[in-house]
């Protein structure tokens, strides 16, 4: 079942019954996904997908900019990406989400910068390098047609994500730092997803 509040992920118990599900038919693909990620560049952690979201079924992809600490298995995280990690970017996602009536079941998340490597700064040779990686990902996210592209440089992957059919929104992201310096434009953010979710079948 979902969780029906924000970080649950903080749990040790929640981590290991999230890890049981990564076998699921709809996200087993993404797993193998993560792990030629894991192999190509190994001093870079590559948190998996989030198995409560729609996987390789999902509609909607929501792509944001780069996992945090708290997708970091050594860190002491998740080892997820997902809106129910322990920090305040995942629970103003959650919340948002909730506000913009998006599914969990129909999108899923990721980043233009797929790995955590100790670092929040941003390099453009990291951004090329997961720019560069979405097309193997799309491939697998057969169902995909709408993304919302999530922050300034995640807007950075547009044009590989330009194909036939496939709807793409912008967001602001949902950091704190966003809103401490852009209140109002952070309190936008659930509109947008709704306006991209109105797309996405049964939302």
């Amino acid at each position: 079942m979902a969780p029906s509040h924000p970080r649950s992920l903080r749990e040790n118990f929640a981590r290991k019954e999230r890890r049981t599900l990564l076998d699921e038919p709809h996200i087993a693909p993404l797993r193998d996904f993560v792990a030629a990620l894991r192999a190509q560049f190994t001093d870079w952690e590559f948190p998996d997908f989030d198995p409560l979201d729609g996987g390789v079924d999902a509609e909607c992809l929501f792509l944001f900019e780069k996992p945090g600490p708290m997708t970091s298995e050594k860190g002491g995280g998740s080892g997820f990406i997902s809106r129910d990690n322990d920090d305040p970017t995942a629970e103003a996602t959650f919340c948002f989400m909730r506000q913009a009536k998006i599914d969990r079941r129909r999108s899923v998340i990721w980043n233009a910068i797929p790995g955590w490597n100790g670092e929040r700064r941003i390099s453009q040779p990291e951004l090329r390098m997961g720019i560069e990686s979405l097309a193997a990902l799309l491939a697998l996210l057969r169902r995909i047609h709408t993304v919302v592209l999530v922050g300034k440089r995640a807007q950075g992957a547009r044009g590989q994500l330009a194909r036939p059919g496939l709807r793409i929104f912008e967001s602001a992201h949902p950091s704190p730092l966003v809103k401490a310096r852009w209140p109002e434009v952070w309190r936008k953010i659930p509109e947008q997803w709704a306006a991209a979710a109105e797309h996405v079948t049964g939302m």
